[in-house]
């Protein structure tokens, strides 16, 4: 199992990608139109909730689409619905460390720090399973998927970043986050929205301690961003299969461009 306690990239744009779910079919579709909009791209930044098995070959279609694309690396900030009961094992093995676990897929710590083209990039995986209650623990939701508290102070402690990079939504999120939760569609019940607001709020208070000028984040499966009065950047990806899954973000600016649906199903 290869691993790195950093990486210093020197990429000028890379790819930034919402949840994916294990989508194979969503995969297959959406490398090879990365590839017809920017060939020269090398790397993929993914905010959780990958969901590819990493027990067995199932990261085989990311592999194989990655090479295809010119993709040479996949960095997972880790989300809640994720192999936990593999992946806690393998983090306590090599604490702190990002680790390999395919040809290009690498699982990043929480939390993990790392520069590209000079930016001070934090990220910190990990949110609350909503869903809780029609999962089965120990199956398909784990405990360790919530951040704690130790990991808030650890991703304080390392100073200011330029890029912030989590699965879990802040506080202060875009209006259609903020809609999603007003609302809630699905009506999860009030004590796993209580787990919830709290998981926000520690991001929120890690943002606050870091002040990123561009915070992105996925989780909520939905599209928008916020700018701040401060003139920080909030960005919410959406799922597999909707559009502003995936984008290019240029490290020069932090300026993020959704990749259009109709350019990755053409």
């Amino acid at each position: 199992m290869e691993t790195a306690a950093s990486f210093d990239l020197p990429d000028e744009r890379v790819w930034v990608v919402g949840d994916l779910h294990g989508n194979a079919g969503w995969i297959q579709v959406l490398l090879p139109a990365m590839r017809r909009h920017d060939p020269s791209l090398r790397t993929i930044l993914q905010l959780g909730d990958y969901g590819f098995d990493h027990a067995q070959p199932g990261t085989g279609p990311v592999d194989y689409w990655a090479k295809r694309a010119g993709i040479e690396r996949v960095l997972v900030t880790l989300g809640n619905h994720e192999e936990w009961n593999h992946i806690t094992a393998a983090q306590e093995h090599v604490p702190g460390m990002a680790f390999r676990v395919s040809d290009v897929v690498w699982l990043l710590p929480r939390p993990f720090r790392f520069k590209i083209a000079g930016r001070e990039v934090l990220s910190l995986g990990g949110a609350s399973s909503v869903d809780k209650a029609f999962r089965t623990a120990g199956k398909d939701w784990f405990e360790d998927e919530l951040i704690t508290e130790q990991m808030e102070a650890d991703a304080v402690a390392g100073g200011p970043a330029d890029l912030l990079l989590t699965h879990e939504s802040p506080a202060s999120a875009a209006p259609e986050v903020q809609l999603l939760l007003t609302n809630n569609p699905h009506e999860f019940p009030p004590e796993a929205l209580a787990v919830s607001a709290a998981q926000r709020a520690r991001v929120q208070r890690v943002s606050d301690a870091t002040l990123p000028h561009l915070h992105m984040h996925g989780h909520m499966h939905v599209y928008g961003d916020l700018e701040r009065e401060d003139r920080r950047t909030v960005v919410s990806l959406d799922r597999d299969t909707f559009p502003g899954n995936a984008g290019v973000l240029d490290l020069a600016t932090l300026a993020f461009n959704p990749l259009a649906l109709n350019e990755i199903r053409s």
